[in-house]
Parts: C-alpha cells; sequence; structure tokens
C-alpha cells in the first residue's frame, strides 16, 4: 500500500476557514501558517486551488478578486492564506489603502506566519510590487519561496532562462534567502518542489515515511 504524501494529504484536505479585512478579525495566533502573495493577474488563485487539488480560491478573469485575507485549514495547526492581489486591480483608491495597511499589518504581526509564497508571472517578473515584497521578507526576516507562474506560456528554453535571471537578480539584491522555482497550474509543474517548500515550513515530512 502506498502511503501518501504527509504534505500532499494536508493540502488535498483543505478546508476554507475564515475570511477577514482586519487583522483582528484573523484566526488565533499559534501554529503555522504560510501566505500566498502575488500581483494580481499573476495566477495566485489557480497556483492555490492546484496545490490543495480543489477550487478554494476564487479565480477570476477580472483580476483582483480577492480583497480579504483569506485563510485555508489544512489541519488544526496549520494554515494557508490567501493575501489580496495588488496593482492591476480596479478598485478605487481607499479600497487599495486600506488593503494594503491590513496586509502590511499581517505581515508584520503574525508570530506563526512561516513563510510567504509569491507569485511572478513568468512573463512579467520582478514588477514593483514584486520587489516591495522582496524587500519586506528581507527586512523582515522571513522565508520567501518564489512561483514564476504560467511558465506553459513559454518554451522551455525561454521560461528556464528567465528563472537564471531573475535567480540571478535576487542574489544580487537580496541575497540567497529567497529561493526560486518555475511553475504551471494547467501543467502541473513544480507542485513536488512547492510541496517541498511548504512542508520545511509546517515543520513536516515532504516523503511518506518508508
Amino acid at each position: 500500500m502506498q502511503v501518501k504524501n504527509p504534505i500532499l494529504g494536508l493540502c488535498q484536505q483543505a478546508k476554507f476557514a475564515l475570511s477577514a479585512a482586519k487583522v483582528d478579525q484573523c484566526p488565533e495566533d499559534q501554529g503555522y501558517e504560510v501566505a500566498f502573495a502575488g500581483r494580481s493577474n499573476a495566477g495566485k488563485s489557480s497556483a492555490l486551488n492546484t496545490l490543495t487539488h480543489a477550487s478554494l480560491a476564487r479565480t477570476s478573469k477580472t483580476p483582483g478578486r480577492t480583497q480579504l485575507l483569506n485563510f485555508f485549514s489544512l489541519d488544526d495547526e496549520r494554515r494557508l492564506v490567501d493575501l489580496p492581489g495588488y496593482g492591476y486591480a480596479k478598485v478605487p483608491i481607499p479600497l487599495k489603502q486600506h488593503w494594503q495597511k491590513h496586509l502590511e499589518a499581517y505581515l508584520g504581526s503574525r508570530e506563526c506566519l512561516k513563510g510567504l509564497i509569491l507569485m511572478m508571472d513568468v512573463r512579467h517578473p520582478m514588477t514593483d510590487f514584486d520587489k516591495m515584497m522582496l524587500d519586506w521578507s528581507q527586512a523582515a526576516g522571513m522565508p520567501m519561496h518564489i512561483l514564476l507562474t504560467k511558465a506553459d506560456k513559454l518554451t522551455f528554453g525561454a521560461a528556464k532562462n528567465t528563472l537564471l535571471k531573475v535567480q540571478s537578480e535576487i542574489r544580487k539584491g537580496w541575497g540567497d534567502a529567497v529561493t526560486i522555482q518555475l511553475f504551471s497550474a494547467p501543467k502541473r509543474q513544480g507542485l513536488e518542489e512547492a510541496y517541498g517548500v511548504l512542508a520545511n515550513w509546517m515543520e513536516l515530512p515532504d516523503k511518506p515515511a518508508e
């Protein structure tokens, strides 16, 4: 009998827990949280849904639909968090300012936040938003892993070249602490690597027990 990978098993049982407009509405600050961030239209919802084998996060042809901090529980002490997208959404400026204020409050105050997964569209990486998130993670000493999403939109060679170029730029500007990979939700490319990062941050074995 094949034993299911622990992190894969948890992700497959992910359930919506709650949405929070402010930090004081978040779940109790304990256990392990991994947050997913990305500029609107970077494929964040699709990546989350692929990793959980579900339709938890809302995907839309209108970018910027995630306007709250959305929490998904994996077990009693582990959660994934879908953060609001920025930069492309056609929303009023006061609402953007509200998101930014509460996103910064969340990122700066959650003791249980173990790492940040940042989505970048492989065709348009290193936007101002991406650099802002890199600056924040470096200042906070927060581990970050980047998914270069929509890798299926480029040839393998072009995607690999972009990966190496972005990797080099990040090392020069932010050091070696940030990890990065190619990812494609439709092709299910890069899942194992992403699961390994989640397992490490959530202190789970990333392979089944023998």
